[in-house]
């Protein structure tokens, strides 16, 4: 796996992969039709970008969301990697070109709805195409959305037909039971293939669960809080919680803020100046974060010079730099 790895270093900066990522690989890189469950944050894009970029050809991902299109298309950019994606309210023009580009061009990456796939322009154009993977994000969806709101999944497989059946297909989830599995590789395989199942184990030693029944249950997680070293992320069931608890928090002297759809408060009573080993803790947590989610180097360092300029004074911002030097070893 020479060769993957350099690839891995040359894009993405990493020097080797994880255990789960390097048995997806070689399924992948042998040619097999492949389902992968790899818990969130496992970095499942590292299994199917980095052979995509070492095969000719252009790998098509069929995502459930524009918002994970969007990400993703701008992340492979940002490494110099031609990709784009097909989604509703685009106009013909667009779209006609992109489809030319992944033709005629050397686009990498093309990332599109199950909707989409359904369409005549998109159907015509990707047998034009030179496909190297065909991939399902999220392809729990098949069985969980496909019968019900997005019949589109069930129609998948005859991309199949269209490219070709020895494009290998792969298939990642983070969620998904016996019988869900066994559902995604039904409606995905062809009789002249067959799949292989790579899951690892979900366990991770550092988490524990835990429920406590509490009549105050405020005075409780303040209690906690004050306990418990490092940062804590607190679920509420909507956005007035949210607001409420990051209040309650702060009058208790600890430092918080609140989220709901991509909004971050900015408001200074809320977010007081982060402090010594308190910024410590919060740029390892923005670190876990990053780069779980984007499985790059590039996001998280983002976010730490993001912290170090927005939520300190000068002295406090070269801490974070020193701290951001640390981490990225």
């Amino acid at each position: 796996m020479k060769t993957a790895v350099q690839t891995l270093q040359k894009y993405w900066g990493f020097d080797g992969f994880r255990p789960a990522q390097q048995l997806v690989l070689q399924s992948v890189l042998e040619g097999k039709d492949t389902l992968a469950l790899l818990p969130t944050g496992g970095g499942k894009s590292i299994c199917f970008q980095v052979p995509s970029m070492m095969k000719e050809g252009i790998c098509i991902v069929i995502s459930p969301l524009i918002a994970l299109m969007k990400d993703q298309v701008q992340a492979l950019k940002e490494k110099e990697i031609k990709s784009h994606a097909i989604f509703a309210g685009m106009s013909y023009k667009d779209m006609d070109r992109i489809f030319d580009n992944c033709i005629y061009g050397d686009v990498k990456f093309l990332y599109v709805s199950p909707e989409r796939i359904q369409t005549e322009l998109f159907q015509e154009r990707v047998k034009k195409m030179s496909v190297s993977y065909l991939v399902v994000d999220e392809s729990h969806c098949i069985s969980q959305w496909g019968y019900d709101f997005r019949p589109a999944y069930l129609r998948i497989r005859d991309l199949r037909d269209w490219i070709g059946h020895e494009v290998p297909v792969i298939a990642l989830t983070a969620t998904a039971t016996q019988a869900v599995q066994a559902d995604i590789i039904e409606r995905l395989k062809v009789p002249d293939r067959s799949f292989n199942s790579v899951q690892v184990s979900f366990k991770r030693d550092n988490l524990s669960y835990n429920v406590f029944y509490y009549e105050n249950k405020i005075i409780q997680m303040i209690q906690m809080i004050q306990r418990i070293e490092g940062s804590a992320i607190i679920y509420v069931r909507n956005r007035r919680k949210t607001k409420e608890i990051a209040h309650v928090l702060v009058k208790h002297h600890i430092s918080a803020n609140y989220k709901f759809e991509k909004v971050v408060s900015k408001v200074d009573s809320i977010v007081p100046t982060i402090r010594g080993n308190e910024l410590e803790r919060k740029l390892q947590l923005l670190k876990a974060l990053s780069v779980g989610k984007n499985d790059s180097k590039e996001a998280y360092k983002k976010a730490l010079e993001f912290v170090s300029v927005n939520f300190g004074n000068f002295e406090e911002g070269k801490k974070a730099k020193e701290i951001l030097k640390k981490l990225n070893k």
